[in-house]
């Protein structure tokens, strides 16, 4: 039985827990049970999920899944603050479950170990309400977009290198495009360099992952009838580190666009990482761009 005196039938550690976001204009002991009733599915749990799923734990989002096949290495814990030293060797998974039950235990924590791919990243994310992309590379990134386009799924996208960030939210609506619509053509290998060849700055994973957190929390409370702020749908936040200021591009919805643009698409029929491996649109095979 509770021994709550407030209006949810809640222990008196819960509103504790979550005072700040209780008293908060907005959000109160309703919009905090939305939260809980919520999921998010983090793929990535690296320099970007670090922060996200920290963020999105803390604010006591119902279920976290966490996907990630890697494991901790010395060179991560410049960035990636889920882990520490004694975690290196451990899958990135386990290492981020024993930090989020320490944060907060009452969020259910589920966790996929295998690479995603085409053939379950579809099981994968269907029974979440909002996918967060913390992934590092192209194959995986347009993949993601691609089923998500496809499963109706709202998708927050940020990107790291250098000094540089960039953060999106596509809702999937019929006026936001997709990051198909944004980046049409996989980059070529060559003018693409990974963060190992270019190096980062750890502490801008921190800030793009934690306004993806806060994109994610955003779209669970507005769907949810709580107003708490506008989301980055069709505007692309940029920010550059070397200079401390962000910026804001506007984006459009491609008609044209082979993934949101069309009703035939089919995420299964696109070999990902063949295509990612040259300068070319991603497309089906035995399709026809048009």
């Amino acid at each position: 039985m509770s021994n709550s005196p407030f209006n949810v039938d809640k222990p008196i550690e819960w509103y504790n827990r979550y005072a700040r976001h209780i008293t908060l204009d907005g959000v109160g002991e309703e919009g905090q049970l939305a939260l809980e009733a919520s999921s998010v599915l983090l793929i990535g749990a690296g320099g970007l999920g670090s922060p996200a799923a920290l963020y999105l734990t803390a604010a006591g989002v119902g279920r976290l899944g966490l996907a990630d096949f890697d494991t901790v290495s010395l060179n991560n814990l410049q960035r990636q603050i889920l882990h520490g030293t004694s975690d290196i060797g451990r899958l990135k998974v386990d290492s981020a479950v024993d930090t989020l039950h320490e944060i907060n235990p009452d969020v259910n924590l589920r966790t996929y170990t295998e690479k995603v791919n085409s053939d379950n990243i579809w099981k994968m994310m269907e029974d979440y309400d909002v996918i967060v992309d913390g992934s590092d590379n192209f194959p995986t990134r347009y993949l993601v977009n691609d089923v998500c386009v496809q499963a109706g799924k709202p998708l927050v996208f940020g990107a790291v290198l250098q000094f540089f960030g960039q953060v999106t939210t596509f809702t999937q609506s019929d006026e936001c495009g997709c990051y198909r619509c944004l980046f049409p053509v996989a980059p070529d290998p060559e003018n693409a360099p990974t963060c190992v060849e270019a190096g980062i700055f750890g502490v801008t994973t921190g800030i793009i992952g934690s306004l993806q957190a806060a994109q994610a929390l955003t779209l669970l409370l507005n769907r949810n009838g709580f107003e708490v702020g506008k989301l980055l749908e069709n505007r692309l936040q940029i920010y550059d580190g070397s200079e401390s200021s962000f910026r804001e591009v506007k984006l459009y919805r491609n008609p044209d666009c082979l993934v949101c643009g069309s009703k035939d698409f089919d995420f299964r029929k696109v070999e990902y990482v063949e295509q990612c491996s040259v300068n070319q649109v991603l497309i089906p095979k035995n399709a026809v761009a048009g």
